[in-house]
């Protein structure tokens, strides 16, 4: 009879120790440029269509909604870029720590870890004495075992670590710039009701169009979630003019 080493199956599994399943310690990371560019775009649109209205409702004249606009268009694009690169430069900072843990229990715990491969295996559907056989054969390369966990458990791919912190940065900071853009563009060449109603007609298509973007990124119904984007962008920006006419009054 064979024995558990001769297996090439650590003493640990071979003394009875029962697969789990994968732990649950480790938190999933995720990085992506593309979900950073349409947030970026929808921010930019949302928070500059708010502050046009509300100078707008003021009573400000064209030029000074200008200047107020182009404030609030970098103001919010430097802050949304600079949120981006910190918050996918410290998940690919976390990942990296978790893949160095990892592979510290490959060494330390390769038993465990072999353990949690036949876990990962059996919930894919394997036979059990398959599940054993081909988490043995994956202990010979720690590579292996490494990139298998990292993608299994902790939900990264070890080659990404969630993606470029510049690359999020960017496309963050070039969308908001796009999409505050559209409510502010119209005060360039218009004045009075006319650039109001533009604004709102632009930042309205936008609206759905960031809308049904976002909604594909997360799984949702298209006119759903275009259609909530728009209510609520229209009702933040109506509610920000009415206040604007309050403060106007109230000043002058």
């Amino acid at each position: 009879m064979e024995t558990p080493e001769a297996e090439g199956i650590h003493p640990g599994y071979a003394a009875g120790m029962t697969p789990k399943p994968p732990e649950q310690q480790h938190r999933t990371i995720t990085g992506n440029a593309l979900r950073a560019a349409v947030l970026g775009a929808n921010d930019g649109l949302v928070s500059n269509l708010n502050l046009v209205m509300g100078v707008a409702g003021a009573g400000l004249a064209s030029h000074a909604i200008v200047i107020t606009g182009i404030a609030g268009l970098l103001a919010g694009a430097i802050s949304m870029a600079l949120g981006e690169w910190i918050s996918v430069q410290s998940a690919r900072e976390l990942a990296k720590r978790e893949l160095a843990i990892e592979a510290r229990e490959i060494d330390t715990q390769p038993d465990v870890e072999q353990a949690e491969l036949v876990g990962f295996f059996l919930a894919k559907g394997l036979a059990e004495e398959d599940a054993r056989h081909m988490a043995a054969r994956m202990m010979t390369s720690k590579e292996a075992v490494l990139d298998t966990m990292a993608r299994e458990e902790l939900g990264i791919d070890p080659k990404e670590l969630g993606g470029s912190a510049w690359v999020a940065a960017y496309s963050s900071f070039l969308l908001f710039v796009l999409g505050a853009s559209i409510p502010l563009l119209p005060y360039f060449f218009a004045t009075g009701q006319t650039a109001i109603a533009v604004s709102v007609v632009g930042s309205a298509i936008g609206l759905v169009v960031l809308g049904a973007g976002i909604g594909w990124l997360n799984g949702l119904n298209l006119w759903y979630a275009a259609g909530r984007q728009l209510l609520f962008g229209l009702v933040a920006g109506a509610i920000t003019y009415g206040l604007g006419k309050v403060m106007g009054a109230v000043i002058q």
